[in-house]
């Protein structure tokens, strides 16, 4: 198995990935993806865009809207900001959930048209390895999405490091990259406490590595990207 990085927040001009493509947002779009298909939602759909995210949500039934704006504060008028705390709770069960965030959305539209497309962080990160290996994927292209100018986006960088070691075969201790993310640029932020949308809740979540026993794989259906509740999935 060959693997390749690519930083969203860097791409240019360069030919997409074709074969597996892991899109990785710990903090906080696919933890908070992970927390909704847990509570029961019947799917994830990413959209990027609010106004394109509004639209599809108008033609499903009972739909949830999930969303953020670049630095974590809630889209005005969607019922939950991307926060995986807040969604713990929430009544999900058999509905949609429209989702539209800054970076983890917006890598899984650029990535599209790969043979196996998987939205992933810590949260889920064992079982989407084992997913991967029994894919049989020859490459695979990790693409961080956490990386900006303010921000090293190490959160994402040692998920794909996890995920890395494991399909190596290698021992890996969870704590390790778990504590990667709480000393990046990003987890400081919801360490301090000071930022009111960056809740240290959604941070002691996101580092709870493996939590979820399923891995969240992209379909496409009806020209829109989506995430199945992986139960539903044909084993």
């Amino acid at each position: 198995m060959h693997f390749t990085r690519i930083y969203l927040n860097r791409l240019q001009n360069q030919s997409a990935p074709l074969d597996t493509v892991v899109v990785i947002d710990v903090l906080r779009s696919f933890t908070t993806a992970a927390v909704a298909l847990s509570r029961g939602a019947r799917a994830i759909y990413p959209v990027e865009g609010i106004s394109a995210a509004v639209a599809l949500a108008a033609t499903l039934p009972a739909p949830i809207s999930v969303g953020a704006v670049g630095g974590g504060d809630p889209v005005p008028g969607f019922d939950y900001g991307n926060s995986p705390s807040r969604l713990l709770t929430a009544d999900l069960a058999g509905r949609p959930v429209v989702m539209s965030t800054a970076a983890g959305v917006r890598g899984l539209q650029r990535f599209g048209q790969a043979r196996h497309l998987y939205a992933a962080s810590l949260v889920c990160a064992r079982a989407t390895a084992a997913a991967i290996q029994a894919s049989g994927a020859r490459e695979v292209c990790f693409v961080i999405t956490g990386e900006w100018v303010d921000r090293d986006g190490d959160e994402d960088i040692a998920c794909a490091d996890y995920l890395e070691a494991l399909l190596r075969g290698e021992t890996a201790d969870p704590e390790h990259f778990a504590r990667r993310v709480r000393n990046s640029d990003f987890g400081r932020r919801f360490r301090s406490g000071t930022w009111p949308h960056l809740p240290p809740a959604d941070l002691e979540l996101a580092t709870q590595v493996d939590r979820f026993d399923f891995a969240m794989q992209v379909e496409r259906a009806n020209g829109h990207l989506l995430i199945p509740d992986p139960r539903l999935r044909p084993s």
